[in-house]
């Protein structure tokens, strides 16, 4: 008989799945965004939980579904195509943007509210600590399991909770009004937002981290691992969107604590000192650095995971080694300055990410499956390239973007769904059917 996990080895998975998730982003979003949304609250996390908490339940089950991360997704793919967007996707949820950011919010949250001033050298020192014990955790993924899923995360639930306890026992105020922009396009904007928390691509590279847990424990048949990758993502998911509705809840009620925040980050800090007087900086500082501490392992092991494959010159170790070293380096610029930068990376790749889910989700029912996916990608990557770069700001794009303004969706941030539907239908119609005729576009 194959090997099974405990119920207590399987809470833990799912704890361990949510914390890997709950990062930087997953805390400073929903308060900004509930904060903008008021009393339209409910239609602005609607969209969120959409992009925050459904699409990465589906990016975990088609990791279970393939078998793997982000190179079981992609090997239908012709092999340079799917390297390209897998390095471009691991750099981008690893040291250039998405593990930086947990060291600065941790910075942020955990440390400035007691020490009261930020500082060139003390976020430098700050973030070579952090990146030095997540490094530390992230060398040996073996132990995943019981130093995230039965340690840290239980430690992070119980001040989670805390916090959920002090929205409600002490509420900061009524919910406030909803900006313009909020009444009108209130879900799409939910929409938008949950793609800052990166979780879509997070769950392309965590996928084989929470595989690799499973078969720790000495699971190794394919459906039973695949079985428990889609609980932990349920166990993830649930948790994820009870967080978030917390976190958009207090966002929705702090006008008066303050009325044109920077960041969600801000919201928070303020509503805790509110709430729990000089002990809710504690009760902060735990939860941030707990939260982004986890994240930052699993991104780290991800990483290493999948370079080390691609790139053998360096062994797991090294590769781990070095995406710790560049994102405690890229930590320094700030968390403003990281959040312009992300917003133009993740109109490039979040949809391409969303198609490589769908197309993998589908797969058993395509006759040709890279073919598909291969049309479907082509027009979703070429859109989102142009909309990542108008939001950059380069102005060479600024002819193509207009012509965007004539496909359907583009204010709502979906002008790549039509275009995407399409390649897709076409790939279907002009698949090679009979088993003896050579594809061209997986040659």
């Amino acid at each position: 008989m194959p090997q099974t996990l405990k119920a207590t080895d399987i809470l833990a998975t799912g704890l361990m799945t949510f914390a890997l998730f709950l990062g930087a982003g997953n805390i400073i979003f929903p308060p900004f965004l509930g904060h903008m949304a008021g009393t339209e609250l409910m239609t602005a996390m609607l969209g969120f939980l959409l992009t925050g908490v459904g699409l990465p339940l589906l990016g975990v089950i088609a990791c279970a579904r393939a078998g793997g991360g982000l190179e079981k997704l992609t090997e239908i793919l012709p092999p340079k195509m799917a390297m390209t967007f897998a390095v471009i996707l691991f750099l981008a949820i690893g040291p250039l943007f998405a593990a930086p950011r947990t060291a600065v919010v941790s910075y942020e949250l955990g440390l400035l509210p007691f020490t009261g001033e930020s500082g060139t050298f003390s976020l430098a020192l700050f973030s070579i600590g952090f990146f030095a014990i997540a490094l530390y955790l992230a060398l040996f993924p073996g132990k995943l399991l019981e130093t995230v899923g039965k340690f840290i995360t239980p430690m992070l639930v119980v001040v989670l909770v805390v916090i959920a306890a002090g929205a409600f026992l002490f509420p900061q105020g009524e919910a406030g009004a909803a900006t313009e922009s909020m009444i009108t396009q209130g879900f799409f904007n939910g929409f938008r937002e949950g793609y800052q928390t990166m979780d879509t691509l997070g769950a392309l590279v965590f996928g084989v981290v929470i595989i690799n847990a499973i078969q720790s424990k000495g699971v190794t048949d394919t459906r039973q691992v695949a079985r428990y990758t889609f609980i932990a993502g349920l166990i993830a998911a649930v948790g994820l969107s009870l967080v978030y509705l917390v976190l958009g809840y207090i966002g929705s009620t702090s006008h008066q604590l303050v009325a044109a925040p920077q960041n969600g980050a801000e919201i928070i800090s303020l509503f805790v000192n509110a709430a729990f007087g000089s002990w809710g900086k504690v009760v902060l500082a735990i939860t941030v650095i707990l939260a982004c501490l986890t994240t930052s392992i699993g991104l780290l092991s991800a990483c290493g995971e999948y370079f080390s494959k691609v790139f053998p010159a360096l062994n797991y170790r090294s590769w781990v080694t070095l995406c710790a070293l560049t994102s405690a380096l890229i930590a320094n610029v700030g968390l403003n300055t990281l959040l312009k930068v992300t917003i133009p990376a993740l109109l490039i790749i979040y949809p391409v990410a969303i198609a490589l889910i769908a197309v993998t989700l589908l797969k058993s029912w395509l006759a040709n499956p890279g073919r598909v996916m291969t049309f479907v990608l082509i027009p979703v990557g070429l859109i989102s390239i142009v909309e990542g770069l108008h939001a950059a700001g380069l102005s060479f794009v600024s002819p193509a973007y207009e012509l965007l303004a004539y496909l359907p969706l583009q204010q709502e941030g979906l002008v790549w769904l039509l275009p995407g539907v399409l390649g897709g239908v076409l790939g279907i119609l002009t698949s090679a059917r009979s088993q003896g005729v050579a594809d061209p576009v997986q040659s």
